[in-house]
């Protein structure tokens, strides 16, 4: 499934002892590979260490550090794991700060760093010049011959494409990372010594987190620790793996032993980003030099125990100071969506069917607060009960509560009798609880909203979610359609969240324990007689399975495009003890089933705004032909 596990290292350095840090390199090594990672980047100039000054022009520290070079290459033989290792190179009366990267007892590539710092604490061109011009060139040790060297080598074994760049490069306005990732690398190691000031290691993690993200690549960060030199700056050996803007796993900083860090790197979801990145495809003619791609071949890939952290809620961000913020922006996104369409069509009125149900809710929410940002009369808002035959005491109570609280102008139209009567007309015997006996009262309640809007001259506005839209949970031409949707791209694992901010947010109390109530009644169509004691006889999620399984699914086979059975292996992890592995590949085939018979319902839906990274809307994020063949995702299950 293209998983690897990558480090990032960090070993005890003496100034100037190769010797020593070699013996720490070597330990590093040693846990990377007990720990099943492919691939370890150590610390710039970690062989001599960064702080070496002047003694970087001395014969003797240049000789033993290609003698640990060597020492390090041949201890590589065997271990089946690709190493990134700082140290000077002297050519031709030169010394470059170089990435060696070593691999089964040879130096596939030397990499120069490009950018030279040489401002404020930083001096380093009085002893190393730029490798930037350095393109499709060769170098000698003194234990192999024609080594590549350059800035553009990349390093692949299979599906994997390795770039590396040196610390200042990073932060240069073009870094070449930006060239590797365009020219095929997924992985970019950097072999860094950053050192500490004040709010230094907040930059440099937004700097690695944006960098990944804009080269849709994982970013291997090592700095050097705490053994160089303090004489006038301190190193804090700060370790970080990101992914595509995630921070995956980071260390903590100033410790006085060897680290390592190691996280399991997704390629498959960082190749299909860049597929469908237009941009990053079109960008890639601007590599001003063609990639050198050596080859190399790890014998497994292999990452151990799976311990890369897998959301269950993929929609729904688990601090809760980021949830609410998340809440607070789409709250503000719909409201502003309606906000211009009300202007655009100088409507003053909205009309919304209330069920006393979650998305009917959040909806009508949106509606008050956009009418409170245009300074219009809430009276104008008209929100409509329609009881029917399922129909409970409990939701019909919240619905007209809710709405007499908000000041609306609240109706009620019971459907029983036009349904009873429309059953009549076209024959249908009503104990007959199938398809037909449901969509009636859908189609019966959109009917009215969309006439009583037409009276009124207003807009009816949809409450349907992006999670319905995705199983096509909805009545073709019933509630599957409105004037505008607010909830359109709003997953159902997001809605509750959505709806409990505003309770606890942006209301006042007596309105906040209504919205409470709401989240904790089940979701249901409510288009089934009640039980025998008035209850919810139909609930949602024993049909067509729990919501956020649904979510999940959704999420990784749209926003990620994975394969079904790279999602159910994912599943399975994320809801290990919720949900065994036979449940999980059920209600997986439901979704697949499902997303692709009802693409037509999705090929006819009202306008509605985009909240998040994944959408349906035909015309925007999802095109897809409503008679395409499912079977080649339900075989792979």
């Amino acid at each position: 499934m293209n998983f690897i596990r990558l480090a990032a290292a960090c070993p005890v350095t003496q100034v100037a002892n190769v010797d020593s840090n070699v013996r720490n390199i070597k330990k590093c090594v040693d846990q990377a590979v007990g720990e099943h990672a492919k691939l370890v980047v150590f610390p710039e100039l970690c062989v001599t260490s960064y702080t070496c000054a002047d003694l970087f022009l001395q014969k003797q520290l240049l000789d033993q550090a290609a003698l640990g070079v060597k020492e390090l290459c041949a201890y590589s033989a065997g271990k089946d794991i690709l190493i990134a290792v700082g140290a000077p190179l002297y050519a031709e009366t030169v010394v470059y700060n170089c990435a060696y990267i070593l691999f089964d007892g040879n130096v596939l590539g030397i990499v120069p760093k490009s950018y030279i710092p040489n401002y404020e604490e930083f001096y380093e061109r009085r002893w190393f010049s730029s490798g930037r011009e350095i393109i499709g060139h060769t170098v000698d040790l003194s234990f192999q011959k024609s080594i590549p060297f350059g800035i553009d080598l990349l390093f692949q074994s299979g599906p994997f494409q390795i770039g590396f760049e040196i610390c200042e490069d990073l932060w240069s306005v073009v870094p070449p990372s930006s060239y590797l990732s365009l020219a095929g690398a997924q992985l970019i190691g950097n072999l860094s010594a950053s050192n500490e000031v004040v709010s230094k290691a907040d930059y440099r993690k937004a700097l690695v987190a944006a960098q990944s993200a804009k080269c849709m690549a994982s970013y291997i960060y090592a700095g050097a620790g705490t053994g160089e030199s303090s004489t006038d700056v301190v190193f804090g050996g700060e370790l970080l793996i990101a992914e595509n803007g995630n921070m995956l796993t980071k260390n903590k900083r100033f410790q006085r032993e060897n680290q390592v860090v190691t996280s399991i790197v997704d390629i498959d979801r960082l190749n299909l980003q860049r597929i469908k990145n237009i941009s990053f495809r079109e960008a890639s003619s601007t590599v001003p030099w063609k990639a050198r791609k050596i080859p190399f071949s790890f014998k497994n890939t292999e990452f151990g125990i799976f311990d890369r952290a897998i959301d269950k809620h993929p929609f729904v961000p688990s601090d809760a100071k980021q949830r609410e913020q998340r809440c607070s922006e789409i709250f503000n996104i719909q409201a502003a969506a309606l906000a211009k369409r009300m202007e655009h069509t100088g409507l003053k009125k909205a009309v919304i069917g209330i069920s006393g149900g979650l998305d009917s809710t959040l909806a009508l929410l949106v509606i008050a607060k956009t009418y409170d940002l245009l300074n219009y009369d809430r009276k104008d808002i008209i929100t409509v009960t329609l009881p029917g035959f399922g129909t409970t005491d409990r939701t019909y109570q919240n619905a007209v509560s809710l709405c007499k609280k908000l000041e609306t102008d609240f109706r009620e139209v019971n459907i029983v009798a036009a349904c009873l009567q429309h059953f009549k007309d076209i024959g249908h015997d009503p104990a007959i609880h199938d398809v037909t006996y449901e969509n009636v009262q859908a189609r019966e309640r959109t009917q009215i909203l969309m006439d009583i809007a037409n009276k009124e001259g207003g807009l009816v506005i949809g409450t349907g979610d992006l999670s319905e839209l995705a199983l096509g949970w909805s009545t073709y031409n019933g509630d599957h359609m409105s004037m505008y949707a607010v909830n359109c791209s709003v997953p159902k694992t997001l809605v509750r969240y959505l709806v409990r901010y505003v309770a606890e947010e942006e209301t006042s109390k007596e309105i906040s324990t209504i919205l409470l109530d709401v989240l904790d009644t089940p979701v249901t169509p409510e288009l089934l007689p009640k039980d025998g004691e008035g209850k919810i006889a139909q609930k949602t999620e024993d049909i067509v399975g729990p919501y956020e399984l649904h979510d999940f699914f959704l999420y990784y086979f749209v926003r990620s495009a994975f394969t079904p059975a790279k999602i159910l292996f994912l599943a399975k992890s994320a809801f290990a003890g919720s949900y065994d592995d036979a449940t999980i590949r059920k209600w997986l085939t439901v979704f697949i089933r499902r997303f692709f018979s009802m693409q037509f319902k999705r090929s006819a839906i009202p306008d509605g705004p985009k909240v998040g990274t994944v959408s349906l809307s035909p015309r925007g994020d999802w095109r897809m032909p409503s008679d395409a063949s499912r079977d080649l995702w339900l075989n792979e299950l």
